[in-house]
């Protein structure tokens, strides 16, 4: 990518249909880990019209009350309105969950098994992850989907707050920044788009957004004259949610890590415990990313790392600076694979992630928020970084 140019990313909000099953799925992963740390779980949810099927495998010693845990999901989100076809008190409710496969199982544990080369605990699955910082913002993200996140929580919070009574749960927002010499300079497009109720103007929800969430949100410095403003551009948006749309764990990706700026293995994060190296690694690969910015050895990172099913080293470990680098991406690879490291029952105990702590990562973003209970997000490997690459 040339040093000028345009680059759009987008958020979802809480009652997007994807992110209700996003949300579900989390929801059943905290419940198993809050009576069993060590709960094998890999939950999917598909939610349509007033229909919630919950899959997948899961083995555990938890007692869990699925439905109850769907229906406290859905209200958390917001479903509760008299006029909501998806209204948490009267979905029904399907669970169609199985255990984990013992042939994947074995892989996982550490434990030696015919076949398998070692007695440690190995990958859940093969795969390729990546990580990503930058220093274009605070929470060392890229700047377009920092500013769509931060516009979706926006709007959350005045909704929940009782702030614009005609708002409901299902939203997108999207922000478009142009680059100079590799920098953000400006905001050139806005786009937002909230479900309401039927009885709220569409030039009544205009002013509001603008006025409330955008103007309030975006740096003003960021803005102009020529800053374009679409809000709910196709008039209207009263049936959203699963009632609008099918909803589906793991289909916002892009938008749970770095709106596209980034490159993603393909592996989604909700539903699955840590044992799952599809979101372990990948909040590793954060984890990593961010510290090489911090130790001021580049202003953009990216690593990539892969696993084999089974076994408990990365089959690969690749940085890319990007041209920012102060020192080469070999040293800095190196420097990596000495302070850090990878092995899956190593990350888990590194960042601490047998925790009820899903449910924090679930919307808006997997990356870049600033509670302590994400420990991804922490830079507290800068200094030994830096002192690897001398």
């Amino acid at each position: 990518m040339s040093g000028n140019y345009i680059f759009s990313s987008e958020s979802v909000g809480e009652g997007h249909p994807d992110k209700v099953c996003d949300t579900i799925s989390d929801a059943v992963l905290d419940a198993c880990l809050v009576q069993d740390k060590h709960s094998r779980v890999a939950c999917e949810t598909y939610a349509k019209s007033n229909i919630v099927v919950v899959g997948g495998e899961i083995t555990t010693k938890a007692k869990l009350h699925v439905t109850e845990i769907v229906r406290e999901a859905i209200r958390e989100i917001g479903y509760v309105n008299d006029d909501d076809l998806f209204h948490a008190d009267r979905v029904f409710v399907m669970n169609i969950v199985t255990s984990q496969s013992p042939d994947i199982a074995q892989g996982v544990d550490a434990r030696s098994a015919e076949g398998k080369g070692t007695e440690e605990q190995g990958a859940g699955d093969q795969g390729l992850m990546f990580g990503y910082a930058c220093d274009e913002t605070p929470e060392l993200m890229p700047a377009p989907i920092m500013f769509a996140h931060h516009l979706g929580s926006e709007l959350t919070r005045i909704r929940k707050a009782g702030g614009a009574s005609w708002l409901r749960p299902d939203a997108k927002s999207q922000v478009s920044v142009q680059y100079v010499n590799g920098r953000p300079v400006r905001i050139t497009n806005v786009v937002v788009s909230t479900q309401h109720a039927a009885s709220v103007k569409h030039s009544v929800l205009r002013d509001f957004i603008i006025k409330e969430v955008i103007r309030k949100v975006l740096p003003a410095e960021m803005l102009d004259r020529k800053t374009e403003f679409l809000v709910n551009p196709t008039g209207r948006f009263v049936v959203g949610g699963p009632q609008g749309d099918t909803g589906l764990t793991g289909r916002k990706i892009i938008v749970d890590s770095y709106g596209g700026m980034g490159r993603h293995g393909g592996g989604a994060f909700s539903g699955k415990d840590p044992s799952k190296v599809d979101r372990s690694a990948a909040y590793m690969g954060r984890y990593v990313a961010k510290n090489i910015i911090k130790a001021g050895l580049a202003s953009r990172a990216e690593i990539q790392f892969a696993y084999a099913i089974g076994h408990p080293n990365p089959v690969s470990v690749a940085v890319d600076t990007f041209g920012t680098g102060k020192v080469s991406d070999e040293r800095i690879t190196e420097a990596v694979q000495h302070v850090f490291n990878f092995k899956p029952a190593a990350i888990i105990k590194h960042l601490n992630l047998l925790r009820p702590i899903y449910g924090k990562t679930t919307n808006y973003g997997h990356f870049g928020k600033s509670d302590p209970a994400l420990t991804w997000e922490k830079t507290d490997k800068a200094e030994a970084l830096r002192k690897a690459c001398r």
